[in-house]
């Protein structure tokens, strides 16, 4: 008897290292190649009580339902002291928690700048001296259901998108976009980083606050998913965006402050990236709507002060995972080089957490341009993320993908499983205080966080059921 083994044409499959396979095609032999990687190491005891937790699946299933159902709307602009009840002395910034001391650069600069903004000092030596001293409160912004780029430094007297899910009923806030190079957000607290300030104080949040208010809210989920069909990702290319939220605005502007409308418009019209914090704050509110679901392993928060890298996950409340921030690799700008860089800062992540940014990469070739690395490396990012993701959002899809919805909700486990960490990409901050930007590129998040993370999903797992 002959064995179908042996009588048939054998089927090749190679699994794993990819050594074996290229000297399989190198010889014309058919194949099928599995990407498979051993879970990262240290975890697999946690993984397996994970995926046996009888809660995960439909616990995921509704966070990442609850996620993508969203219906962010920007619905005012108003100063933070109103918004946030923040008093005289209290600042927000990017992040999990941390003090002065263990503040980096760009944050100290950033904290100074809102010192001298707010009249709490009269020249930079006295603030650091003052924060240094801790005669000022910091905390961050996500525990305000706030978030805020690169430093994401709010003072009081600070103007804020203020952004309602219309599905949910959640409600979230980011300052106002100052523009690129030497920004507050940055660092950079010198005399025209404070005249802006106070412009934008003393301007251009008013006249936002009295537009909205004639307008009535704005579709920012409409307004993402066309932008992605016109060449952003939302994170570090918001060009397409920027140009639909002016359209929407302008006939508001003209008509609610017709003395000023020109010098908002110019503004905005300036800075491809005024859409990037009510975007954040967009992507903030819905994934504030997944929050709080026992048993998820799925990811609400990932956020970057300068100096930790934390992550926050829907089954285990507000706690912060967090490893030490990377070094973002990418271009420069002039001079500087990877010696001026910060490690990773700022609340911007949240767009990769609600499936735009590094995960949405592929309806966005031309931000290669930008932070390095060429339109396959950019196709690829989005590709590897469904394999660390829960979902294919439904309203937020890729051309170049034949409109395949952007992957969508980060889950531990399966972060774990794969050993594929989420691809982020960012502007880059000097290290010193007040430089301000110095480039924008690619940064991996520390694996740390995520193992501590499933650490903890393991210790609150329940006992039953099985791998899902």
């Amino acid at each position: 008897m002959t064995l179908p083994m042996l009588s048939g044409e054998p089927q090749v499959i190679t699994v794993g290292a990819e050594l074996l396979g290229e000297a399989l095609d190198a010889q014309a032999v058919p194949r099928v190649g599995v990407d498979w990687r051993p879970p990262m190491p240290g975890t697999a005891g946690d993984l397996a009580r994970v995926l046996a937790d009888p809660r995960r699946v439909r616990a995921n299933e509704t966070a990442v339902g609850r996620l993508t159902a969203a219906r962010p709307q920007l619905v005012g602009v108003r100063p933070a002291h109103e918004v946030l009840d923040l008093p005289r002395g209290t600042f927000l910034h990017a992040g999990p928690p941390i003090d002065w001391e263990r503040a980096s650069g760009p944050m100290r600069g950033a904290l100074i700048g809102a010192m001298l903004l707010e009249g709490l000092a009269a020249d930079a030596e006295e603030a650091a001296d003052r924060l240094a001293a801790g005669q000022a409160r910091l905390e961050p912004c996500h525990h305000h259901r706030t978030v805020g780029p690169m430093a994401g430094v709010v003072s009081p007297s600070m103007w804020m998108f203020e952004v309602r899910d219309a599905e949910h009923g959640g409600t979230a806030y980011c300052s106002l976009n100052e523009g690129l190079g030497k920004v507050l957000r940055y660092g950079a607290y010198g005399p025209e980083v404070l005249e802006r300030l106070g412009w934008m104080g003393e301007v251009l949040g008013p006249v936002l606050r009295t537009t909205l208010e004639r307008t009535g809210p704005l579709d920012l989920r409409s307004l993402v998913a066309q932008a992605l069909q016109m060449g952003d990702e939302l994170h570090n290319r918001n060009r397409a965006a920027t140009s639909l939220l002016a359209r929407e605005l302008a006939p508001g502007i003209v008509d609610a402050a017709p003395g000023h409308a020109a010098e908002v418009l110019r503004f905005v019209n300036g800075n491809d990236h005024f859409f990037l914090n009510a975007g954040m704050a967009a992507c903030k509110v819905s994934t504030d709507a997944a929050r709080d679901i026992p048993g998820s392993t799925m990811v609400v928060a990932m956020a970057r002060n300068g100096t930790d890298f934390g992550v926050q996950v829907s089954g285990l409340g507000g706690r912060w995972f967090t490893g030490p921030a990377g070094v973002p690799d990418g271009l420069y700008l002039g001079a500087y080089g990877p010696a001026d860089a910060n490690p990773d800062i700022g609340d911007s992540t949240i767009t990769e957490t609600a499936g735009l940014g590094g995960f949405a990469m592929a309806a966005a070739p031309a931000i290669v341009r930008f932070i390095g690395g060429d339109v396959s490396d950019a196709m690829a990012a989005t590709r590897s993320m469904y394999e660390i993701t829960l979902a294919e959002h439904p309203a937020y899809q890729i051309p170049g993908l034949d409109f395949r919805g952007t992957p969508v909700g980060v889950d531990v486990a399966l972060v774990a499983r794969t050993g594929l960490l989420p691809i982020v990409n960012t502007g880059i901050a000097g290290r010193i205080a007040g430089t301000g930007q110095v480039g924008a590129g690619l940064v991996s998040p520390p694996a740390s966080a995520f193992t501590a993370a499933l650490a903890a999903l393991a210790e609150a797992a329940e006992p039953g059921g099985g791998i899902g």
